[in-house]
């Protein structure tokens, strides 16, 4: 950062600028967390000679033990885009309006878990079902480690309750599907060919104001050699919402590029590797008991409300935890 003319090419002087950053915050935290790890034994042993002082030990205990835990953490992203944002998308699958409403509690724990972790979270798009919930909607997170952590909720989310849209109360199973990908910020990094993609205006529906009314504001583009659907109609030019959406599209294409690059390494190292995002990795039961368990990692909570409200912590560590001793 300090050679002559690092600053004249401002995009990747503020990559670099970035990644020092985050690096200097690491050895500080760890700098820090070594320090006071090595004050516990002087703490243990005043507390021995005054009883007064174990409350104290204990919260520093606990202090070093949850800052150790999310070093730990930070440590498993080692993927090429894991530390950066990620666009999140949740579609309703096989179930009906209870589908439809399953997929708008996965999308509002899911949110409610960036907001948790301090991410900034934008919503993009949603597409209402017909009567309750969405059929589909796509959010933007931004934060460290965003696309690794998000990385965690790639697939099928399984919902069994007692059914609010039957008459007769009977259980019911619902599915939701969540994809991920990250933002690339290298616009050359995805090349694009214009005639490969098919553009659709729409009128935008939802919250906006008069605006989304009266002009076809939103855009919908089809990219047609691999069938990716992205649309954006969150901002109120259509300008503004095609930028949008190509910055998704190109975020898709280059999270199935990384899939497919990791099938490949898992075929060459004759793993048995799933990168089927459609497979069923969590279920929430509601009824008969309450408990939501990971089907990858076989963690599990009984307080299935909490999580449904963002607590996904337990279970994504416990999945990262897995992937890195697997090698995924």
């Amino acid at each position: 950062m300090g050679e002559p003319g690092f600053w004249d090419h401002q995009e990747r002087a503020a990559q670099v600028s970035a990644e020092h950053a985050r690096a200097s915050r690491k050895l500080t935290s760890f700098q820090a967390l070594e320090r006071d790890a090595a004050d516990l034994d002087a703490l243990a042993e005043m507390a021995d000679e005054d009883a007064s002082l174990a409350g104290e030990v204990l919260e520093q205990v606990a202090s070093v033990e949850a800052r150790l835990q999310a070093l730990e953490e930070e440590r498993l992203f080692s993927g090429r885009y894991d530390t950066g944002d990620a666009f999140v998308t949740v579609n309703a699958g096989a179930g009906g309006t209870d589908a439809q409403d399953w997929a708008e509690m996965v999308l509002r724990m899911e949110m409610r878990w960036a907001e948790k972790r301090g991410f900034q979270v934008e919503l993009l798009e949603a597409s209402p079902g017909e009567e309750a919930g969405i059929k589909s909607a796509t959010f933007l997170v931004k934060g460290e480690n965003a696309y690794g952590l998000y990385g965690s909720e790639k697939g099928v989310h399984r919902l069994v309750r007692l059914s609010p849209f039957d008459s007769a109360n009977r259980r019911q199973t619902s599915f939701a599907g969540v994809e991920v990908s990250p933002v690339v910020d290298d616009v050359g990094e995805i090349e694009i060919d214009d005639d490969d993609l098919q553009v659709d205006t729409y009128r935008a529906s939802g919250a906006g104001g008069q605006h989304v009314n009266k002009t076809d504001s939103a855009v919908r583009i089809t990219h047609r050699p691999t069938g990716i659907v992205v649309q954006c109609q969150n901002e109120r030019s259509q300008s503004s919402n095609r930028a949008e959406a190509m910055a998704m599209l190109r975020s898709k294409l280059a999270e199935r590029a990384e899939r497919e690059r990791q099938a490949e390494i898992a075929r060459e190292k004759g793993a048995a590797q799933d990168v089927n995002f459609g497979s069923q990795i969590r279920s929430y039961v509601l009824h008969p008991y309450t408990m939501v368990k990971d089907h990858r990692t076989d963690y599990e909570i009984g307080d299935a409300s909490r999580v449904l409200d963002g607590d996904l912590d337990g279970f994504v560590r416990a999945y990262l935890l897995r992937a890195a001793a697997h090698g995924v």
